[in-house]
């Protein structure tokens, strides 16, 4: 195997979710996230309709974003379940991470495209992102809370557009552990 594809295939099988609260401080500079969304663009689209939208939320409005997570527990949980610290726990996470950037789709008209087709182009754009900080020694994180689902006011999202995630970004403060998957025989077969 020649050393691109080695190097290749140990960016690919070391990459894996680090969550906010095992991030280091330090900002990430802004240029080194626009070369990320720059790679997350390269991903494959059908029709060429780049349908990805990258809300980055930093700085104050990280604040705003986690008081708008306590808020939304506080008014969604039936008060015989409402737990203080499920909704603290809800809301420190943007606190935690050095940016988060909001995953969003722009959906083109079905009769163009099916919306899945744009899920998996959004998909591939993240794996991008999520490879990229792995080699900046960046942890990142694919968070799909249940209020995705009511950001797209605070996002200042369009009515063709939807969040499907928020991306959790810090300096990597866990160390890399042993990671495994299945054997190939489990999942391949020949025909």
């Amino acid at each position: 195997m020649n050393q691109e594809f080695v190097t290749l295939s140990n960016l690919i099988r070391n990459r894996k979710s680090e969550f906010p609260a095992t991030y280091k401080p330090g900002m990430i500079d802004p240029s080194l996230v626009d070369e990320i969304l720059i790679n997350a663009s390269w991903a494959p689209n059908h029709k060429k309709t780049e349908p990805w939208r990258f809300v980055v939320i930093q700085a104050d409005h990280k604040q705003r974003l986690s008081e708008f997570m306590a808020d939304h527990y506080k008014q969604t949980t039936d008060p015989s379940h409402f737990d203080p610290i499920k909704q603290r726990k809800a809301s420190e996470k943007p606190l935690e991470a050095s940016l988060v950037i909001a995953l969003c789709v722009h959906r083109s008209p079905e009769a163009l495209l099916p919306p899945w087709e744009e899920t998996a182009a959004l998909a591939c754009a993240v794996q991008n992102m999520w490879l990229s900080c792995t080699a900046l020694g960046i942890g990142s994180y694919w968070s799909t809370p249940s209020i995705i689902k009511h950001l797209a006011p605070f996002l200042g999202l369009k009515a063709n557009e939807e969040c499907l995630g928020l991306f959790y970004m810090g300096w990597s403060g866990h160390p890399g552990g042993e990671r495994t998957r299945k054997n190939l025989d489990e999942f391949r077969h020949w025909l």
